[in-house]
């Protein structure tokens, strides 16, 4: 029988054949990953800080400041237009984060995931909009719906119904469908911020100065989308996370501890957050139960509001 011909040797300095023994960077998991690092991530983490400020934080901002008669009430407002950009920019940034991951990830979780928040944040944006235009008719967030006086009144009540479905997308379905997987991402990437090299276990100075505003920020998502029991689970399984690799002489890169950082900070604001607002006796109505987190709309509807229209009185 005629003689295999031994497979031709890779020339030196040339690149490994492709085939099922090299496997695609989201392949299989690959033993050096490990002992891969990333340097600090400045320019992801810096736009990714400042459109969660911008298009995040301040739609509602820009939907009361801007006059009305540019954005009239059956049209979208202009925080509307600042939820679509985050819509797309938020999932953008996410893959490209967990792309220069030095760990291989679960590329079909990582799919998923962004779908499922593209899909959570689109419901929100529907509903998140009709409520926050609401305020323009009178409606006070810091009241149930069916407590509010504009909601109270209308006839056939079947409406009321509807409304608080409306508020069932925006509050409950929405927030779901977008935080899940907005953290489960975090974490999948968090899971990768390992180093053996004591070394890259440092913050440079341009980390230092996006904690805070990454903090500030997260303390706002958590109280404003009443998902602390996500996020406080998400913080735990990152402890865990850092005490098992802990054990194998693996300690967090300066992009996992700028994470890890910053999630500490968010639960200090909210103690503190938390502690102020205690005694609230209205808030505390609206929000019964062992965890009391009043979001930050609703103390503005009840207290700045009030503030506001005594001054424009005076």
């Amino acid at each position: 029988p005629a003689r295999r011909r031994p497979f031709p040797a890779a020339a030196p300095g040339s690149p490994p054949p492709a085939g099922p023994l090299y496997p695609g960077r989201h392949g299989a998991g690959k033993a050096e990953d490990t002992f891969k690092t990333s340097p600090f991530h400045l320019d992801l983490w810096f736009y990714f800080t400042l459109q969660n400020w911008v298009l995040d934080f301040g739609r509602p901002i820009a939907m009361i400041i801007l006059p009305l008669e540019w954005f009239p009430l059956n049209k979208p407002s202009a925080g509307d237009y600042f939820h679509m950009a985050y819509n797309v920019i938020t999932p953008f940034l996410l893959l490209k984060l967990i792309e220069r991951s030095p760990k291989t990830l679960p590329r079909s979780m990582v799919y998923v995931s962004i779908i499922t928040f593209v899909m959570g944040a689109s419901i929100h944006l529907v509903g998140d909009s009709v409520n926050h235009r609401l305020i323009f008719s009178g409606y006070q967030h810091h009241l149930s719906v069916r407590e509010n006086p504009i909601i109270r009144n209308l006839k056939p009540e079947t409406l009321i119904d509807s409304f608080e479905l409306l508020y069932y997308y925006d509050e409950y379905l929405g927030h779901s469908m977008w935080y899940i997987p907005f953290f489960l991402i975090l974490f999948i990437y968090f899971t990768g911020c390992f180093t053996p090299a004591a070394g890259q276990s440092r913050m440079p100075l341009a980390a230092l100065l996006l904690v805070g505003p990454s903090s500030l920020y997260y303390w706002y998502l958590v109280t404003e989308g009443q998902i602390f029991i996500l996020y406080i689970f998400t913080f735990f399984a990152m402890m865990a996370l850092v005490m098992h690799q802990r054990r194998k002489g693996l300690v967090l890169d300066s992009n996992g501890l700028f994470l890890f950082l910053s999630f500490i900070i968010t639960l200090l604001l909210i103690a503190a957050w938390v502690g102020w607002l205690w005694n609230d006796k209205i808030l505390r109505k609206k929000y019964p139960g062992v965890i009391y987190i009043p979001e930050p709309w609703a103390f503005y509807t009840l207290h700045m509001n009030n503030l506001h229209a005594a001054k424009d009185a005076f």
